[in-house]
Parts: structure tokens; C-alpha cells; sequence
């Protein structure tokens, strides 16, 4: 027995003369009854229109409707794509532009690159949350004469500003240079929840060359460290600068 498919007209939601319009536009088509319920049956008028895309033409039995919407079949009401507002502008799907570690250092090496042209240590940070870079600087001692005025330090305070809170847990912060204590205890002090560094700090590194701030148990906020990325062209930077000065 072949599967024939239908639709339901209740008369109770229909006046009598929606549904004589409605029976009539079925023209050609077997009425029946459903056993044990009271609708009027007759075969899907858009029966040949396939469903998940726009295309026309016949369709497996069961599929719905949605197709026909799109299709420009004469008789359907058609539904725009990309959906519009209630001021009939298109609201196209958001574009987000996903960057890896190396993008985002990529980042913090043009603000050390301003900070190098400025006469300042070359060192850039930038914090990323969910995405979005929220905070980009540069060492700024030399310019505003504050011993803490380093990259990660100043970055994690426009963040903590732009997201309205100190609490940075969801946050990355990307800087060249491996932080010192006084910035990694920023970055513990934020509840950062990620940090990504390029060159070693065998100097003051304070997230794993001399000490770890990030992983030490003794502290009540610990968090991930990735180290080396791009890591000679965060150092060339560094050594670049500290030989023409010299």
C-alpha cells in the first residue's frame, strides 16, 4: 500500500465559507475520513516540493513543507533569506573571526613594535575574552615615568574597565615577553584564566623560568601557561633594541 500523504482541515477552525475556498483549491483531490477523528483529509498540496533546500521538483513522501517557502512555488507564501527585521532590514548571520596563539602575539608585537618606536622597552600585551581583544598596550615607564607601568599591568587595567569588572577569569593574556613577578601577580590577582608568552624572561620570569606564579598550590588562583610562542621574533625585538642603545 503506497503511502499517501495528507493534511487535516478542521471544520471547527474554518468559517463555512474559508472552508468551501479550501476544499475548492483541492480540486482533483480523494476526500476521506481519519478513523476516530472528525477533519476533512485530503493530499498536501505541495507534496513535490523538496525540503531542506530551495529546490523544486518531487520529494520523498513525509518531508514538510519548508522548501515550499523559499521555492517561489506560485500559491505559497514566500519566506526572504536572510531573514528580515520589522524595518525590512537584512539580518545577515554575525561573522566571527576566530585568531590562534599566533595571531593574537601577532598583536602584541606591533604594540611592542609602538613601544620600541617610542624609545620604551619593547614588550606588548594584548587580552582577549571570548573572542574579542578587549585590551592591547605597551611599556609606558619611560613616558609616564611609573616603575609599573609595564605592557601586561596596563593591558589587564583597560580590561578589567572594558568588561566593568576586576575579575578576569574567562580572559587570555598574550604579552612577548614572560612576565615578571609584579605582572604575574597581576595576571593572578585578575583571576586570569589563561596565559600566553613569547620569549623567555631567564632574567625576572616569573610563570616558569625562575618562578611560577601560575601553578603554585600555596595560592588560591592557579592557571594555564603556554610558553615560546613566536618566540624569536618576540626576542629579536628585545635584542634589537637593547644593541642599538648600546
Amino acid at each position: 500500500m503506497g503511502f499517501e500523504p495528507t493534511v487535516t482541515v478542521r471544520p471547527h477552525t474554518l468559517s463555512k465559507r474559508a472552508e468551501s475556498a479550501a476544499l475548492a483549491s483541492l480540486q482533483g483531490a480523494t476526500l476521506g475520513w481519519v478513523p476516530g477523528d472528525k477533519g476533512i483529509v485530503a493530499p498536501h498540496p505541495f507534496w513535490s516540493v523538496a525540503v531542506g533546500s530551495c529546490a523544486t521538483g518531487t520529494r520523498e513522501p513525509g518531508q514538510g513543507r519548508k522548501a515550499a517557502a523559499l521555492s517561489g512555488t506560485p500559491g505559497v507564501p514566500q519566506t526572504t533569506w536572510p531573514p528580515r527585521s520589522r524595518t525590512g532590514v537584512a539580518r545577515p548571520a554575525p561573522i566571527v573571526a576566530v585568531m590562534d596563539d599566533e595571531a593574537l602575539m601577532g598583536i602584541a608585537l606591533d604594540e611592542a613594535r609602538l613601544a620600541a618606536a617610542a624609545g620604551e622597552v619593547p614588550i606588548g600585551a594584548v587580552v582577549v575574552l571570548e573572542g574579542e581583544v578587549v585590551a592591547r598596550r605597551h611599556n609606558e615607564r619611560e613616558a609616564t615615568g611609573d616603575p609599573t607601568a609595564h605592557a601586561e599591568v596596563l593591558a589587564l587595567r583597560d580590561a578589567a574597565e572594558a568588561v566593568g569588572s576586576w575579575r578576569l577569569d574567562g580572559a587570555t593574556l598574550v604579552v612577548t615577553l614572560e612576565p615578571c613577578p609584579m605582572c604575574a601577580g597581576a595576571a593572578w590577582a585578575s583571576r586570569i584564566g589563561r596565559v600566553v608568552s613569547g620569549a623567555p624572561n631567564m632574567d625576572a620570569g616569573s610563570l616558569g623560568s625562575l618562578y611560577h606564579l601560575g601553578a603554585d598550590p600555596r595560592l588560591n588562583h592557579e592557571f594555564p601557561v603556554s610558553h615560546g610562542v613566536r618566540s624569536d621574533e618576540c626576542a629579536a625585538l628585545l635584542v634589537d633594541f637593547f644593541a642599538e642603545r648600546r
